[in-house]
């Protein structure tokens, strides 16, 4: 079926659930473009890199990744090289950081022979494409649902890059009356809508000042991710790095956004044919990680965070086995460092345990 059919039937139930049951919260509408499945952008469209409608930080360079599987091997050093450890990756993609993580990692073999590689994708056609990447990597993957499905009887090494992005929000405004919730409404010719409700329950007012007129975004999802990875790692021990674009402190401001070949489009007029993102809310991840008893690292951009890791000395090895690809080298460094790429807007933090383990990347 045309991604236009897949697309528009979406649309159509949509409007027609909205026109029943009344307006839908921003949370509730994004969670249905992405996972719905019949008509879902992730249940049908898992083209990713120059061919999809974003890019993410392994596709642009392989240093990225091969960084992150250095970061783990650090890691489990730092856990006392243990010889059972789950490696863990959520939310995949094609498969290429890993793929990278895996090849930078065979510098300690005996890593790899420890390693029980987990991989979380809700996506069939993602899994499907990461099990072709994965087929003949050093350590065969296993797949499971949640977070927790991962058993806790021996350390964890997670990575999570660009999945809090993924963990939609609910969005509040205050009027010169009072608060209201933004919601998703449909006009008499069916089209898709904002406008402001009442609110009717799971609303905290937040901590910092708000003129009326901002918009501030609370997303219960991402809440509970950073309180079921501070569970997970409090249980086995272990590392998780989060890494992805938002802020690093609380503060108001819209931004929902959708992507659909690498241009900005509006996230309402073709639910499920757009990748639909929100900030990712650090302050609020890790404040519930460490309720549930891990500890946290404080934030860095990424920029900072892949220098600490040695990518400039990763980069001029690449060069000097490869000076026709110098350019391209260059370029792919400034897009992953640069304050006005992702170096600043993207940020690296960590959940671990126990408290006495000395992330890499981000010590004192």
């Amino acid at each position: 079926m045309p991604d236009s059919e897949i697309g528009g039937s979406l649309k159509v139930r949509l409007a027609r659930e909205i026109a029943l049951t009344g307006p839908m919260t921003v949370a509730d509408y994004v969670t249905r473009c992405l996972h719905d499945p019949r008509g879902g952008y992730y249940a049908t469209r898992p083209e990713l890199g120059a061919r999809g409608d974003f890019i993410t930080a392994p596709l642009v360079s392989q240093m990225f990744g091969e960084l992150i599987g250095l970061w783990a091997v650090e890691t489990w050093q730092r856990l006392g090289a243990p010889e059972r450890v789950r490696f863990v990756e959520v939310g995949p993609g094609d498969g290429t950081l890993m793929t990278d993580a895996l090849r930078a990692a065979r510098v300690a073999p005996d890593f790899l022979s420890a390693l029980d590689l987990v991989l979380i994708e809700p996506s069939r056609p993602l899994r499907d494409v990461q099990g072709r990447r994965l087929n003949d990597s050093d350590s065969p993957p296993r797949w499971v649902s949640s977070l927790d499905a991962i058993e806790r009887d021996a350390p964890v090494i997670l990575i999570a890059n660009e999945v809090l992005d993924c963990l939609p929000a609910r969005q509040f405004v205050k009027t010169e009356t009072g608060w209201a919730e933004r919601r998703v409404g449909v006009s008499d010719d069916g089209d898709l809508l904002f406008g402001l409700t009442g609110i009717t329950g799971g609303f905290v007012r937040p901590a910092f000042d708000v003129a009326p007129g901002d918009l501030i975004e609370l997303s219960d999802q991402q809440a509970a991710f950073g309180r079921d990875l501070g569970r997970l790692v409090s249980e086995a021990t272990g590392a998780a790095l989060l890494i992805d674009y938002g802020r690093d402190r609380p503060g108001p401001g819209d931004t929902l956004q959708a992507l659909r070949r690498h241009i900005k489009v509006d996230p309402l007029a073709t639910p499920g044919e757009a990748d639909l993102t929100q900030w990712a809310d650090f302050p609020a991840v890790l404040e519930a990680a460490v309720r549930a008893g891990a500890d946290v690292t404080g934030c860095l951009g990424q920029g900072d965070f892949l220098r600490r890791l040695g990518i400039e000395a990763r980069a001029e090895r690449l060069m000097s086995t490869r000076p026709d690809a110098a350019p391209v080298i260059q370029r792919q460094l400034h897009r992953l460092t640069a304050d006005d790429q992702m170096g600043v807007l993207f940020k690296a933090a960590a959940i671990f345990s126990p408290p006495t383990l000395d992330v890499p990347g981000f010590e004192p």
